[in-house]
């Protein structure tokens, strides 16, 4: 992000890409795509290491787990499934949802995950069992995305019915409602010190949350399109945003200012990370 100009291409799924995530060492990444398979890859030289199968479904989202050895994969199947990165195995499919599902974080202490899907619902999963601990419900439509604070104790969750909820994961109860946008939320993401978090949504804006008043800040506008993805600097001065207007934007959140737009996509961009 120095110079903003592209690093290299990295080739290799048949369909749309929907989620990328960087491993903790920052050497590989895995990626997740409609064409129903994650690939496992190389950053240093830009080739894919593996492929990952088993979803019926289109893959929405990846996360890893903090020491780097698996990830979770989320799909339209109405499945979760954890992956041995190593071997590129599937080590065990987390059934439970009864919808698609849209997005999943990992709990910081890499044991536990927290999933939306379009029946409405949060899950939280273990993921030494693969069990379901428990059932989050609130939201009135579609949850299409989720973030977990720093210490794990708290998550947010967007949602179709254009509203963002933050939790309680140690009473799995719901803390409160940020209302605010005018159409569904589509990313969210918390700052390395849990104090804020920034949501992007299909009414093309980005919005800055203060989590302890659980007020609204300021919103960022500039994308022409739908915000499909969003990632916060481990300072938290800045964000960066995938939209459907085939670009990237780098933002200040501590005036609301677009610094600049990155372009080269040919079509939408639905994944960030920083």
């Amino acid at each position: 992000m120095q110079t903003g100009k592209e690093i290299s291409t990295l080739t290799g799924h048949n369909s749309r890409v929907t989620a990328v995530m960087i491993a903790p060492d920052g050497k590989t990444a895995v990626s997740a795509s409609y064409d129903e398979t994650l690939k496992l890859w190389d950053l240093q030289t830009g080739k894919e290491i593996s492929t990952l199968t088993g979803h019926n479904s289109r893959v929405n989202a990846v996360a890893i787990t903090p020491d780097g050895k698996t990830a979770v994969s989320a799909s339209s199947d109405n499945t979760l499934k954890l992956w041995d990165l190593k071997t590129g195995t599937e080590i065990f499919t987390l059934t439970g949802h009864s919808n698609w599902v849209r997005a999943v974080a990992i709990v910081p202490d890499g044991k536990k995950a927290v999933s939306v899907s379009y029946d409405n619902t949060l899950k939280l999963w273990d993921l030494q069992t693969g069990k379901e601990i428990s059932t989050l419900t609130g939201h009135n439509d579609a949850a299409m995305s989720v973030a977990i604070s720093p210490d794990g104790q708290k998550a947010v969750s967007g949602s179709d019915d254009k509203t963002l909820k933050l939790w309680d994961l140690q009473t799995r109860k719901e803390i409160s409602t940020l209302t605010g946008h005018n159409d569904s939320v589509m990313a969210v993401a918390i700052s390395s010190d849990g104090q804020k978090a920034v949501s992007g949504s299909n009414d093309n804006t980005l919005k800055l949350w203060d989590l302890q008043t659980e007020k609204e800040i300021f919103t960022l506008t500039g994308p022409k399109e739908s915000i499909n993805a969003v990632a916060i600097s481990s300072d938290g001065k800045k964000a960066v945003s995938a939209s459907d207007d085939k670009t990237l934007k780098l933002w200040d959140l501590q005036t609301g200012a677009e610094i600049s737009t990155l372009t080269g996509h040919n079509e939408s961009v639905n994944a960030v990370r920083r």
